[in-house]
């Protein structure tokens, strides 16, 4: 189980107010009435700020009742960045009501601009301290597994920076997770081909050595960038790893499969 969010979350003095902006962008959520962009807003907006305005909603949510069931690692392949016209991977939280197994609904009203991406996926067998290197965060990982990965957002359109992306929990709307595989059970998971139908039709495919070259890579980016949020992770935690393909715009009436190599599959439908 990830550990619970600390309480004492820094002051931030300078404006903007963060704490009023986490609460702008959690009613936003709750309203589905999207709000401007924070980047074209405020120009000295920093990276510290939008991870600060994550955890401020999170760590509400968690008071509420949530819990934290692990993380998702965002734009970490070429196909995500060049959609979404950014350079870098950025991460989120995982809450345990936002997971769901194969073969579930999806209600597209419950979402504002949902679209759909297919991941590989990690569950710890072990505590995995912080920063760790590619050896370490192999050998805690238990689970490999396939994960659609809803996106969504609160802002008025798809066209944002890395700190709008943060800021709004890295666009983790909703997790689809297929049946688990032992890691001993498989082989390379960099060579993984995934492809993924909507409605019968191809629409997309990728490999495991799409997410960084290697999907172990990503997991030991999210050791570094926890290591600076003072964050660690637990046995028991999903680790989403990134997508292998380009989003797909998630609409009424689909019916979405992908399968793998040795992965077993996945689907859910919309409604």
């Amino acid at each position: 189980m990830a550990e619970p969010l600390n309480s004492d979350v820094p002051h931030h003095e300078k404006r903007p107010n963060l704490v009023v902006l986490a609460g702008e962008l959690a009613d936003a959520t709750r309203s589905r009435t999207p709000v401007t962009p924070l980047a074209r807003r405020f120009a000295d907006l920093t990276l510290e700020d939008a991870y600060r305005i994550q955890r401020l909603n999170v760590r509400h949510r968690v008071l509420a009742g949530g819990r934290v069931a692990g993380h998702k690692i965002g734009l970490t392949s070429l196909a995500m960045q060049q959609q979404m016209g950014i350079r870098e991977p950025d991460s989120g939280f995982v809450l345990a009501d936002m997971i769901s197994p194969s073969g579930s609904r999806l209600k597209t009203a419950d979402f504002m601009a949902p679209r759909i991406e297919t991941e590989i996926a990690f569950r710890l067998g072990r505590d995995l301290d912080a920063p760790a290197d590619l050896t370490t965060a192999r050998a805690a990982v238990a689970e490999v597994f396939l994960a659609f990965e809803v996106l969504d957002t609160c802002f008025t359109d798809w066209n944002l920076t890395l700190l709008d992306s943060i800021a709004d929990n890295a666009a983790c709307a909703r997790i689809i997770v297929g049946a688990p595989v032992p890691l001993c059970d498989t082989r390379d998971i960099a060579a993984e081909r995934i492809t993924v139908s909507v409605n019968g039709k191809t629409a997309a495919v990728g490999e495991g050595r799409d997410i960084l070259g290697d999907p172990f890579k990503a997991l030991v980016w999210l050791t570094h960038r926890l290591h600076v949020l003072k964050t660690t992770l637990h046995a028991g935690d999903i680790i989403l790893a990134g997508s292998v393909h380009a989003s797909i715009p998630l609409t009424t009436g689909m019916d979405i499969r992908a399968t793998s190599t040795r992965l077993p599959a996945i689907h859910a439908h919309t409604i």
